[in-house]
């Protein structure tokens, strides 16, 4: 810690408070009452306990703080500029929340240095937090304290603490006692409509007690009182919040502890009179030297403790230090895996004749690949079993016993798919996690953020369509795959058998700047392709069968109702007609195609029919004017799921003969 006294401590905290209320009012946007509000706390933790380079933001030992309450960005951007963080300058403050400026209105995550998570929706930070603790403790059993001993902070405030996805998160953390994460909660009893006491009256401290958490509570202004709150979570064997009790907007004399100063500039006149009454005479964004030197000093805190850390690293055993280096740089490892994964094909090929639904296939193909990627990490929300998604020999992890590569998360979905984000920006870890394919609705707001963030996370989403029968339309997803396939920077994987499983695998395994979703059918599927040299779902969309007759039609469908093309097909070619079928497993990767190739699939002029058993949009706005879609325009009915897709329409016989009747051939026979 660099020494100070208390006025010190205030005149370091007020540099970060003014730096906020001048960005803000240069941009005539953004919140101010957190950064005002909690930068004393900011200030103690900063120069007290966080371990961490300015110099080197990416430091693997470092702490990692995350400001869940990402609305309060300034805060995080003062505190990387005054700190010295490369990158973050004086200019970059002035140009707060401008287009192309390295200090947008929330913090991005891979844009500004530093900033270890994409935040704003409210909760998300909270929950990536406990991923990024987790991921702490799971790489420290397996590589040791040497090599892996740091802390995971997180800021939030009372809309953070509301959300589900907090409670969520809070109750796993507690659960696997994850004692080095520290949430730092900013009291302050307001919410953007007023006082919380509009909408909550929960004890909000004795739910974190009840879900395992030690709490602390300190005044928010008192140095001595920040310290000792970080002190005691330090020593903690349990998660830790320490409630902060604070002022919004604390320094502005006519407006702190009023909503109205959440998101809006102080205006001039408030200026002013903040700066009189925290004895602050410097022009806007001017920081006396001194404080900046302090703040530089304190920049360079952790230097010495990444030297002695990269020294440990480099005096390792250099098949321990290849290993641990590689799983951070690099942690797919080498091609071992794919060789395995091409006999995984081969030997499915020999066995043709069986059927298998395509989560059993996929249970296969993680067989496979956990044994050959160590830095692969599964779990699931409750739904183990079901979802085929854990390796008999996979150990799970438990309570104080982090060795493990499973994890249970819980019916806990939103938090399960923020938590693999976090376990994912921490490094060294390929996490995927599963559920059924309708409650992605749970998880969406996660995965909308690691498309965001542009990193490699794996929702495994089984019982994918209305062929899963009894549950009834509450569990057949229908708007699901459309849903999910609309979000930017992310792959939807529907394959049709086990060949196109083990290729979407291994698609979205080299996929590093994006998540995948791999959707999975719950009813057995014939093997549909018959060459396995090439991986053929790289191209998104390609030419399952060729036409025997002079090709007179062609079929785009994905998942199971490739196999019902197929027997379209079969059909149509008797009858004399020629019919292409077109597998597409992933119509991102098909969209990226050059128009050279989408011509060889999709002919000028050829007739195009598409099956799906979900909504039209799902597939026909990615290809070529479609003339039939043939799929499900409401939601799905219960009952045995053969009969669900015939009362929909979705057998062989009722598309040849929609399909006839609509090109003039007649009724079928």
């Amino acid at each position: 810690m660099v020494p100070f006294n208390e006025s010190v401590f205030k005149k370091m905290a007020n540099a970060l408070r003014l730096l906020s209320i001048d960005a803000v009012e240069q941009a005539a946007s953004g919140h101010l009452g957190f950064p005002m509000g909690m930068a004393d706390v900011a200030t103690g933790l900063f120069t007290h306990s966080l371990k961490f380079s300015a110099s080197d933001p990416q430091w693997f030992n470092r702490d990692r703080f995350i400001l869940s309450a990402g609305h309060g960005s300034m805060l995080l951007y003062a505190l990387l500029y005054l700190n010295g963080y490369k990158g973050v300058g004086l200019n970059d403050l002035k140009s707060f929340r401008q287009l192309g400026s390295m200090t947008p209105g929330h913090p991005e995550y891979g844009h500004t240095p530093g900033v270890e998570a994409t935040t704003g929706p409210l909760g998300q930070g909270f929950a990536n937090g406990v991923g990024l603790a987790l991921a702490e403790e799971m790489m420290r059993a397996e590589f040791g304290g040497e090599l892996v001993n740091h802390k995971t902070f997180v800021m939030a405030g009372d809309g953070c603490l509301m959300e589900g996805v907090t409670q969520e998160a809070l109750s796993f953390a507690g659960h696997y006692g994850l004692s080095k994460l520290t949430v730092l909660f900013d009291d302050n009893h307001i919410s953007i409509d007023g006082n919380t006491g509009l909408s909550t009256s929960e004890d909000t401290l004795a739910r974190f007690r009840a879900a395992n958490w030690d709490v602390f509570c300190t005044d928010g202004y008192d140095m001595e009182s920040i310290k000792e709150a970080l002190d005691k979570a330090e020593q903690s064997q349990k998660p830790s919040l320490i409630a902060c009790r604070t002022i919004i907007g604390w320094g502005a004399p006519t407006k702190q502890g009023s909503e109205k100063i959440h998101g809006s500039p102080l205006g001039r006149e408030e200026i002013a009179r903040t700066r009189e009454a925290l004895d602050w005479p410097h022009d806007p964004f001017e920081v006396p030297e001194d404080l900046v030197a302090l703040w530089r000093k304190n920049g360079q805190r952790g230097d010495e403790g990444k030297k002695a850390w990269e020294h440990t690293v480099n005096t390792l055993s250099p098949g321990k230090k290849a290993a641990f280096l590689n799983r951070l740089r690099a942690p797919l490892g080498g091609s071992e895996w794919k060789k395995e994964l091409t006999l995984f094909k081969q030997e499915i090929l020999k066995n043709s004749q069986s059927s298998m639904a395509t989560r059993v296939s996929s249970g296969r193909v993680l067989d496979v690949l956990v044994k050959e990627i160590p830095a692969l990490v599964g779990g699931s929300a409750d739904l183990t079993e079901s979802t085929n998604v854990k390796p008999a020999y996979m150990t799970s992890i438990r309570p104080g016993d982090f060795h493990g590569r499973f994890i249970h998360y819980g019916v806990r979905e939103h938090a399960l798919g923020a938590i693999m984000n976090g376990l994912t920006l921490h490094g060294g870890f390929i996490p995927y996690g599963s559920t059924f394919l309708v409650f992605s609705d749970y998880m969406r707001p996660a995965i909308r953020l690691s498309a965001l963030m542009g990193v490699r996370v794996i929702y495994v989403l089984t019982h994918d369509s209305i062929a899963l029968g009894k549950d009834g339309p509450t569990h057949q997803p229908v708007e699901h795959l459309a849903s999910l396939r609309v979000i930017p920077n992310t792959y939807v994987y529907r394959p049709a058998d086990s060949i196109e499983t083990a290729e979407c695998w291994e698609c979205a395994l080299e996929t590093v700047d994006a998540p995948s979703i791999i959707a999975l059918s719950r009813q057995a599927v014939p093997l549909c392709r018959n060459f396995g040299a090439e991986n053929m779902s790289r191209w998104g969309a390609y030419i399952m069968r060729e036409e025997i007759n002079p090709l007179g039609l062609v079929i785009a469908a994905t998942g199971s109702e490739v196999s019902l093309a197929l027997e379209v097909r079969r059909i149509l070619e008797e009858g004399g007609r020629g019919v292409r079928v077109i597998s597409a497993p992933c119509l991102e990767l098909y969209k990226n195609q050059t128009e050279a190739y989408k011509q060889t699939l999709f002919p000028k002029g050829i007739p195009l029919f598409s099956i799906e058993a979900g909504v039209r949009e799902g597939l026909s706005a990615y290809l070529p004017p479609v003339r039939e879609h043939f799929g499900v325009s409401g939601f799905g009915a219960s009952g045995p799921g053969a009969d669900v897709m015939a009362y929909f329409g979705l057998t062989a016989d009722a598309i040849v003969g929609k399909i006839r009747g609509l090109l003039d051939d007649g009724p079928t026979q």
